[in-house]
């Protein structure tokens, strides 16, 4: 090879070994996204929906997906080892057994947020008075969410129970998956009323509330959320958590409908 080779692949050589320390030197400028699952009761997916748009705006590196059903399934996933960072239970219930099984991150279990319990009717269907008058032979079908796995249903079946009305209207109980699947099936005609949260009646123009629990009729309607022990990202999810239990947060659950856990 002659000089002048010899010179030309020196000066290839020294550019690249520039350029590679050029790139070794830069610093990032794009931090890496972080994705968090969270796994929410349905009858907080409006307020959450809302909430995820306005934490996001400020948080763009952070990418919320909710997965939105059941406690009792929602739990059960995440004992059976579902890849879950937040949990957002609608009954302590749940959260209970997960604590019990060791499933939280110490420290970061919180109540949050309050609800009541309503009965609803179609639209334009006659007014009820009172939770006797379910017994009566016109109420033929009454929708709540199945007992053991839907907060909603435990909650029903508790104030129906105290009121001595449980055993009465059982047969003509249609049970729901979840409050969502307990709305529809008021808002189609289907049953003849449903007992859903005031949230979620909230959401419907197809439904009429009827009536409103006394809150010593059931065990009171709370809202825990926690970190899961086995989260991929539990700083990013603690901080999450932090968000949801800030006032920006509490604006959009209170226009919800939700009350403030104390």
């Amino acid at each position: 090879m002659n000089s002048k080779n010899t010179h030309i692949l020196n000066l290839i050589i020294a550019g690249m070994v520039a350029i590679a320390l050029l790139i070794s030197c830069t610093p990032a400028t794009t931090q890496q996204r972080t994705s968090l699952t969270v796994s929410a009761a349905i009858s907080l997916s409006p307020a959450l929906t809302e909430i995820k748009t306005v934490y996001q705006s400020s948080n763009p590196n952070v990418n919320i997906t909710y997965n939105f059903g059941a406690s009792g399934a929602l739990a059960q996933q995440i004992q059976q080892g579902a890849p879950v960072d937040v949990f957002f239970s609608a009954a302590t219930k749940q959260m209970d057994a997960l604590q019990q099984a060791n499933l939280l991150l110490n420290q970061t279990r919180r109540n949050l947020l309050t609800n009541r319990l309503v009965l609803i009717a179609p639209k334009n269907s006659a007014v009820l008075t009172d939770f006797k008058q379910l017994t009566d032979v016109k109420i033929k079908k009454i929708a709540i969410g199945e007992p053991n796995s839907v907060p909603v249903g435990q909650y029903a079946q508790e104030m129906l129970t105290k009121l001595g009305l449980w055993q009465q209207i059982k047969p003509k109980l249609v049970l729901g998956n979840n409050v969502r699947q307990v709305l529809t099936f008021v808002e189609s005609g289907n049953v003849h009323a449903g007992i859903v949260y005031a949230t979620d009646a909230k959401t419907s123009d197809k439904v009429t509330v009827q009536l409103t629990a006394a809150a010593n009729l059931h065990s009171p309607i709370v809202y825990p959320l926690a970190v899961i022990r086995n989260s991929r990202h539990p700083a990013a999810a603690k901080t999450f958590v932090e968000f949801l239990a800030g006032d920006r947060a509490k604006i959009v659950f209170q226009k919800y409908g939700f009350g403030l856990a104390r």
